[in-house]
């Protein structure tokens, strides 16, 4: 008897130690901070290609045998610079054969314009008669006609001597070369000699759905500010690009199979770090929010049905648990459009040592700059 009474005696000051040193304990130190309603401006992740904002491909517009290649593989040309040469010989022959022809139609004009003259004078004497000038007349324009074919020829010819000297259509960087000294190019050939691409700035095409395109277009309706233009950008390894860019075009056109619209925005590149066909994420400003709060993600937890929760002080220094609606991840913020007032206190550190209605010790967090 006196066992058992003894086994019930310390099962009882087993439960009751714990809740008498429970209840004199201090109230947990919690750090919080404090939150006031901001203006925000929305944004979406894209994917993105960087793309050229100016391509030419180098291809030659005569035929014949490269002799030389005059610029460095991946280097910087200008527009008009010299890259390849093709052998002048044939082209040189033409323009002295254009040349010669000239020449002769000059002279057969010089003598038709002489006889013309001859024939008019003796007209005029009543010794020759008006068919014989008429012919003659038609001589001589038919020679001057001649003459101007001529010339045409010579012209054509030069041209085509002056298009063996392949030069830069554009200024930007080059490629590599796909033609070397002693290669046999021919007018128009399907693969290009080299690539010339201006990569300051580029370009940067994101696809963004019809839905969200609608939602934006809609949006920007019903405000009174202007649109926010201004967009980021995300490189492949995670870092944030320099430089800001600008929408500069939408394509006005949903894609049938996706379902979205193709955008354009551009950037200064001034260092080349961009280059075409490098993928990119872009931050695309949707709109602006007023009143919505920045929330530290430390200091959000989801329920068992998964719905973002907080825990807040409130004026009595008690907890109090409040559901969130989240809008969307701002850096390590969430922005929150209800479930938070102004003065509100969201506890970041010392969560796992408090409950809703336990009273706590908070302390404001210091915030740090840069």
């Amino acid at each position: 008897m006196n066992a058992v009474f003894t086994a019930a005696l310390l099962t009882s000051l087993t439960f009751v130690a714990p809740a008498l040193a429970q209840e004199g304990r201090p109230p947990a130190a919690v750090t919080v901070q404090s939150l006031e309603p901001q203006s925000v401006v929305l944004s979406s992740t894209l994917p993105g290609r960087v793309r050229a904002s100016a391509e030419a491909e180098v291809r030659p517009q005569v035929n014949g045998i490269i002799t030389e290649r005059l610029f460095t593989q991946g280097s910087k040309v200008k527009m008009g610079e010299v890259l390849y040469k093709i052998d002048p010989g044939s082209y040189k022959a033409a323009v002295s054969q254009a040349q010669a022809s000239v020449r002769q139609a000059e002279a057969l004009l010089k003598a038709a314009e002489r006889e013309a003259t001859r024939v008019s004078t003796l007209l005029e004497r009543g010794i020759s008669s008006a068919a014989t000038t008429d012919n003659a007349i038609s001589e001589r324009d038919s020679a001057a006609a001649s003459l101007e074919l001529a010339k045409a020829q010579l012209e054509s010819a030069q041209l085509e001597l002056d298009r063996t000297e392949i030069r830069a259509r554009l200024s930007g960087e080059i490629g590599f070369s796909q033609a070397s000294k002693g290669a046999l190019v021919t007018a128009s050939q399907a693969t290009p000699m080299a690539v010339i691409r201006n990569i300051d700035p580029v370009y940067v095409d994101v696809t963004q759905s019809a839905a969200e395109m609608i939602e934006w277009r809609r949006h920007q309706a019903s405000s009174k500010s202007p649109p926010p233009r201004e967009v980021r950008l995300t490189l492949a390894d995670g870092s944030s690009y320099d430089h800001t860019g600008e929408l500069t075009a939408a394509e006005p056109y949903v894609n049938e199979e996706t379902g979205v619209v193709a955008l354009r925005l551009e950037f200064a590149n001034p260092d080349g770090l961009l280059l075409p066909g490098m993928y990119v994420q872009v931050e695309m400003p949707t709109g602006s929010m007023d009143g919505v709060y920045l929330v530290p993600q430390q200091g959000v937890s989801r329920d068992r049905r998964g719905n973002p929760t907080a825990l807040v002080v409130n004026q009595d220094n008690v907890v109090e648990q409040r559901q969130l609606t989240v809008l969307q991840e701002r850096g390590s913020d969430w922005i929150v459009s209800d479930g938070i007032k102004s003065g509100d206190r969201v506890i970041l550190e010392g969560l796992q040592k408090v409950s809703p209605g336990a009273t706590v010790t908070p302390e404001e967090k210091t915030v740090t700059g840069d």
